[in-house]
């Protein structure tokens, strides 16, 4: 006789170590049945299913890059032009959330909207008790806080959205990157990518020099990095919403402006073609010498 915990059941004909005898079997169960109805159930081997979708859901949204570099924070997400008749733009998944701080998001855009409304009400509501702006790492725990008390409710879900959230702490005198995950957890980067090609870009991020290239740079690379992960034949047409806070604007949050973006793009797809030319170039000299 089998008893089964979990989903799974399981039949045997005979125990040749126990003969005669009654065994139990305790079937770890990893499949989903049952345990994702809600995010405040546990699965038998320790997974919460519910928070597992809301990161799928960001998984296969928009990539969201973000970057610190010498002299500030430039962060950006995918603007995918999902119609003809779209307005480019009409949608922006970044913003100010303060004078100070910046964010974007990516994956279920209403939940993201959600969460950059969070984070405003946090930062003003600090300013409001205390009379001081928030520091970037604060407002990252409590949005974070935030985020996770919606994976303990079974009357609520988790939030289908990843927030970048970047800041100048003016107390410490420095500029900070976070990443904010739908299981609630919070990060300190130095450079992070989320979304569909995050495995992609976040290779291309760390073969950057990070503390040695500036916000001008670094809005170069990135559109470089989304150019090369764009393919036209399946993606759909995009534009680039980006957001920075560097010495150069004082340390206030800004968009960055448009002819700077459209300059970074002109200059990536030159780069691209040129790499392309020099790789040809070098798979004719291989095919020659052979």
């Amino acid at each position: 006789r089998i008893s089964c915990l979990g989903a799974l059941s399981l039949s045997l004909s005979e125990f040749p170590e126990f003969p005669g005898r009654s065994t139990t079997v305790l079937v770890m169960a990893s499949s989903a049945a049952g345990y994702d109805y809600s995010a405040t159930t546990y699965s038998v081997d320790g997974r919460i299913f519910q928070v597992e979708y809301a990161a799928k859901a960001v998984e296969n949204a928009g990539t969201a890059i973000g970057i610190r570099c010498s002299d500030g924070v430039v962060i950006a997400a995918e603007h995918v032009k999902l119609f003809k008749m779209m307005v480019p733009n009409s949608n922006r998944l970044s913003a100010n959330v303060d004078k100070h701080v910046i964010a974007c998001c990516t994956g279920y855009a209403p939940d993201g909207r959600q969460l950059l409304d969070r984070a405003r009400d946090e930062a003003r509501a600090y300013k409001n008790q205390l009379n001081v702006p928030i520091a970037p790492e604060v407002l990252a725990k409590r949005v974070s806080r935030f985020v996770h008390f919606f994976t303990l409710h079974g009357s609520l879900r988790p939030f289908g959205s990843t927030m970048l959230l970047a800041g100048y702490d003016e107390e410490k005198k420095t500029h900070e990157l976070y990443m904010l995950e739908p299981s609630g957890q919070a990060f300190r980067y130095f450079g992070c990518a989320t979304g569909k090609g995050r495995q992609a870009a976040k290779t291309e991020v760390e073969r950057l020099p990070l503390n040695e290239i500036t916000a001008d740079e670094a809005v170069r690379q990135i559109a470089k990095i989304y150019y090369t992960l764009y393919d036209d034949a399946k993606d759909k047409p995009f534009t680039l919403d980006m957001q920075w806070i560097t010495e150069q604007t004082n340390w206030k949050a800004q968009a960055v402006p448009a002819t700077v973006v459209e300059d970074a793009v002109t200059w990536a797809q030159a780069k691209l073609a040129e790499e392309e030319d020099e790789d040809a170039m070098e798979e004719g000299e291989a095919a020659g010498d052979a």
